[in-house]
């Protein structure tokens, strides 16, 4: 077994990408492809998104400074369309994979970019209760790919199973490579995830479990 720990990231992992509702939404829109995408990537550490994501700003400070950003790049962007699409389906073979690692005893972390802290009712909570740590942006005030979140994430999971977690111990999923990079450089086994069965297989060889 190459690694003793998993941490998953939430949206595009276990849940659908949002990057597919951003597109249904520029295609209905009459905005060219990427754009969203396109703006959550320029000044990534300042924009309007990593703000949030901090929560440095508030639901309507994040729409003001959104629209505005898209304003500067020539186009009109509903804010309120664009935070609809982050509410993905959750993947059901993404859940029976960490239901398994659990069953397994395997510790698991959650490291997430969100706007607002999770709730932990309905099917997003029993999936969170899942999880021996859930470490989410708008809670710590810092966001993937900043350095210092993964660590926080591997600190966090070793607290709360009471052993020694080191992150060459750790398999991390993301379905953004900026994301992977920071985990990679620590020493954390990266998976990225863009066709769910390809990675859970991946995950399969790390772990010593069939996940599939």
């Amino acid at each position: 077994m190459t690694v003793q720990a998993v941490v998953f990231d939430l949206g595009g992992v276990l849940t659908e990408s949002p990057m597919t509702a951003f597109a249904a939404y520029e295609s209905e829109a009459a905005l060219p492809d990427g754009l969203i995408r396109r703006l959550n990537s320029t000044d990534p550490d300042t924009n309007a998104w990593a703000r949030y994501e901090r929560r440095e700003l508030d639901e309507a400070g994040f729409r003001a400074a959104f629209e505005a950003e898209a304003a500067a790049a020539g186009f009109t962007v509903d804010a309120g369309r664009v935070l609809a699409a982050l509410a993905g389906e959750l993947r059901p073979a993404m859940v029976a994979a960490v239901a398994r690692l659990r069953d397994a005893g395997v510790p698991l972390a959650l490291l997430s970019n969100n706007v607002a802290p999770m709730p932990r009712t309905g099917r997003l909570g029993e999936l969170l209760a899942q999880f021996d740590a859930v470490v989410e942006s708008s809670v710590e005030g810092i966001r993937k790919p900043e350095p210092a979140i993964y660590p926080l994430a591997v600190q966090r999971l070793a607290a709360a199973v009471g052993r020694v977690i080191e992150p060459a111990d750790c398999a991390y999923l993301d379905d953004l490579g900026i994301n992977l990079k920071p985990a990679r450089a620590l020493g954390m086994h990266t998976v990225k995830v863009v066709d769910p069965d390809a990675a859970l297989a991946e995950l399969s060889a790390l772990t010593g479990i069939e996940l599939r």
